[in-house]
């Protein structure tokens, strides 16, 4: 019996945490990590009769505990903040354990709703943000930017040298690339150090007319930053960028924008399985909307397809020109929306030909909507679902598996997608949607005139059947 009670004595370990004693197993705090203070701890002599003293707060502690004992919070976590429970996580090392356990489910747009808003503390109204795949956001208001965490914790903002900032994007984990439709240049900063490490301007020592670019978007593979920049005189280009020595590498697209179909870029994507850029334009006017699509391939220079509406356009609906476009990078497909009938269309990027477009049609006549021309239109692609926003109304569009594969090239797109209206009519009537986009298992909406962004998460019981 003696020898029992040893052993269970040696798998057993006392900890005093803020003055309350604490009594759990080995292996329960050793689930923390190798990394952990815990796991540390438990390797302590076993024959100090004295229990750990910690001078933490210790009802967290109690918190954290069953954590690692359930890999759930328990109810009492509602009692404390989230910044309360991150920082004690983040001193335990226990932090992973945390963000796995408040994290949303994956995401499904037709489960969709809004679970908060992130609203930066001055200049509220956000001009531009980028999300993460980790589900943290950094967002640009009037010329600072700030980042916020997985946990929506604020942490860290800097001022740029530029009054606006007008495009973001994440170059690195800390590095920030940012441009102004009112400054020259891309600049990249560096949120650790809070500090500007960078710029790169477009020059043309043969041509006085390239003075003082600005850039109009940006996107970024793993070794480039590719940004499209335009002088007061219209003529535009992208810049490849070399992301370690912040270099510009080649020139893609040199044009004069004096025509629709060769104004500049306001939208750029870069498609890695593919490493095929894409690059669109978009102009409304008292005529209607017009614009193009390009594909470029960095490594040659060359443009691989392209198409223009109206004019050269390739597509069946002359005069229903598109007001929005976005690419699916994983499904490897372009959509678009038109301005006139308000239709959503799809292109296989494997095989673009002169007419790729399929329309993808609502079964439900009453559900049917016009474009509405004039009004805000916006769509967004994010892991196999598009989601449209028609004004303030936020819809998504969700593929149907068993009847994708048949489906005919250049027929109407029955049973290709099913559509879902996501919000509640309160939502719809907050503001127009200016920019959709999903980082982690979250949806980010920015609105216009509204301060802060939107974030939008699936139930945690997802799964109940969306009704047309």
């Amino acid at each position: 019996m003696e020898e029992e009670s040893s052993s269970q004595s040696t798998d057993r370990i006392k900890l005093n945490v803020g003055g309350k004693l604490f009594e759990t197993t080995l292996s329960t705090i050793r689930t923390g990590g190798p990394d952990s203070l815990l796991f540390a701890l438990s390797n302590r002599n076993s024959n100090d009769p004295n229990p750990v003293f910690i001078d933490r707060d210790p009802e967290i502690f109690s918190v954290l505990l069953s954590l690692l004992r359930t890999n759930h919070l328990p109810s009492t976590s509602l009692r404390f903040s989230k910044q309360e429970l991150a920082d004690e996580a983040l001193y335990y090392g226990v932090d992973s354990h945390l963000r796995s356990a408040t994290a949303p489910p994956p995401f499904s747009g037709i489960d969709a709703s809004i679970v908060g808003s992130i609203r930066p503390a001055s200049e509220g109204l956000p001009s531009a943000f980028t999300a993460a795949d980790n589900g943290s956001v950094w967002i640009a208001h009037g010329g600072q930017v700030s980042s916020y965490d997985w946990n929506f914790l604020h942490t860290g903002t800097f001022r740029t040298h530029l009054d606006d900032i007008d495009s973001i994007c994440r170059v690195w984990p800390e590095i920030a690339a940012v441009g102004s439709l009112s400054d020259a240049g891309l600049h990249f900063y560096d949120f650790s150090g809070s500090r500007h490490v960078g710029s790169v301007q477009w020059n043309d020592p043969t041509d006085p007319r390239i003075f003082k670019a600005r850039v109009n978007a940006i996107t970024a593979s793993d070794s480039s930053v590719f940004a499209s920049f335009d002088c007061l005189h219209r003529e535009n280009c992208i810049l490849q960028v070399d992301k370690t020595k912040i270099q510009v590498v080649s020139q893609l697209g040199r044009q004069s924008g004096n025509q629709a179909k060769n104004i500049v870029p306001g939208k750029l994507t870069f498609v890695p399985a593919t490493g095929i850029l894409v690059g669109s334009a978009v102009t409304g006017g008292a005529f209607g909307y017009s614009g193009y699509i390009r594909l470029w391939d960095p490594r040659s220079g060359e443009v691989v397809w392209e198409t223009s509406e109206p004019g050269a356009g390739r597509s069946s609906r002359f005069g229903d020109s598109f007001a929005a476009i976005d690419v699916d990078v994983e499904g490897l497909a372009l959509f678009k929306l038109c301005s006139k009938s308000g239709d959503l269309a799809m292109a296989d990027m494997r095989s673009l030909r002169d007419d790729p477009w399929i329309y993808l049609k609502e079964k439900n006549p009453s559900l049917v909507m016009n474009g509405e021309e004039g009004s805000s239109m916006v769509v967004s692609c994010y892991k196999g679902q598009v989601f449209v926003g028609r004004g303030g109304g936020l819809e998504v569009w969700s593929r149907v598996q068993e009847e994708a594969t048949n489906v005919e090239r250049g027929s109407e797109g029955d049973g290709l997608f099913r559509r879902n209206f996501v919000d509640k009519r309160e939502d719809s009537e907050r503001g127009a949607i200016r920019k959709i986009e999903g980082g982690g298992d979250r949806l980010f909406v920015s609105r216009e005139d509204v301060e802060g962004i939107e974030v939008w998460e699936s139930s945690h019981s997802a799964g109940a059947i969306s009704v047309l």
